[in-house]
């Protein structure tokens, strides 16, 4: 399969955030990724070990990118983030917690099953003062393997949330 056959359609968030620079490095609160399961595997056969070994290892290969880009992060505290069950679609409070953390930007991501061959991932990167989405986007990716999900989110950080408009 093609580096390319993993990736079959790219979502792209509002075209005006796509028509900014992409955010300068600065510190953020990383709140990971929200894993949610809709296909019915999940229902019949329960949580399974290496999905969950799976999205720990592509939060740390994200927090890596970003160390790698300039930003400095820190982990939301958890008596904050207790009564949020996915800081994606938390209506700004992750946003209002890292600006109490005195954060630049929120960051945090979701991971959908729709099946074991399909899987949606997204990132979103909000301005911790406004709660403005700055960069968000979303990938489908084929397969439920650890390369499939970095090549996704490798996909997803250089050519959506860090993509820089071209010059022509």
């Amino acid at each position: 399969m093609t580096r390319f056959g993993l990736i079959s359609i790219l979502l792209l968030a509002p075209v005006a955030a796509l028509a900014q620079p992409a955010p300068p490095a600065g510190t953020a609160t990383w709140f990971g990724l929200h894993y949610i399961d809709t296909s019915t595997e999940g229902d019949i056969n329960g949580v399974r070990a290496d999905e969950t070994a799976r999205i720990a290892m592509v939060e740390e290969f994200i927090a890596d990118d970003l160390t790698q880009r300039g930003f400095v992060l820190t982990a939301p505290p958890p008596d904050a983030v207790a009564s949020i069950l996915n800081p994606v679609r938390s209506n700004g409070a992750d946003a209002r917690i890292a600006r109490d953390m005195g954060s630049d930007y929120a960051i945090a991501g979701e991971v959908q099953k729709v099946s074991n061959l399909i899987q949606s991932i997204n990132l979103q990167l909000r301005d911790a003062e406004t709660g403005e989405t700055l960069r968000a986007g979303s990938v489908e990716i084929r397969g439920n393997t650890d390369d499939a999900f970095r090549r996704g989110y490798s996909y997803l950080l250089r050519n959506v949330i860090f993509r820089e408009e071209r010059k022509e």
